[in-house]
């Protein structure tokens, strides 16, 4: 065995031996959730149950687009918060010029948002039409 082929072995055999323990676990799991896991067959057994209440309808619901862009508007916020963690942990390390790009950073999401509301992304309902009461 050549000396490189030495050193990258001394290297990553934490890699190796994690990706080993991993995969050994993953197979101690599923074995033992088949060997301990109930086998009870029933009518009550294959019906769906969610929150206490036996499902009633089809699952092939239709949902508002609001629905889907108000779930994308929380990820993208969700990961500005994921960023500006990372932005909290290093404060230090990045000085002035850190916080100006989290400003910056900040200051185009806020824009995002107003022109979210602006464009009524974020109503849930529909607007109620007000009535006239002359009529």
């Amino acid at each position: 065995m050549s000396q490189d082929a030495a050193s990258s072995i001394a290297q990553h055999w934490a890699v190796a031996l994690f990706v080993i323990a991993v995969f050994g676990l993953c197979v101690f799991m599923m074995g033992a959730s088949s060997l301990l896991g109930g086998r009870s067959k029933g009518r009550s057994k294959s019906l769906p149950f969610e929150s206490g209440i036996i499902g009633a309808g089809s699952a092939r619901q239709r949902f508002s687009v609001k629905f889907y862009l108000v779930a994308m508007l929380f990820v993208i916020f969700d990961i500005e918060a994921v960023f500006l963690f990372a932005w909290a942990v290093s404060v230090r390390e990045v000085g002035w010029a850190g916080f100006a790009g989290a400003a910056v950073f900040i200051a185009i999401l806020l824009a995002g948002l107003v022109y979210d509301s602006r464009v009524g992304a974020l109503e849930w309902a529909p607007k109620r039409k007000m009535r006239d009461p002359g009529s």
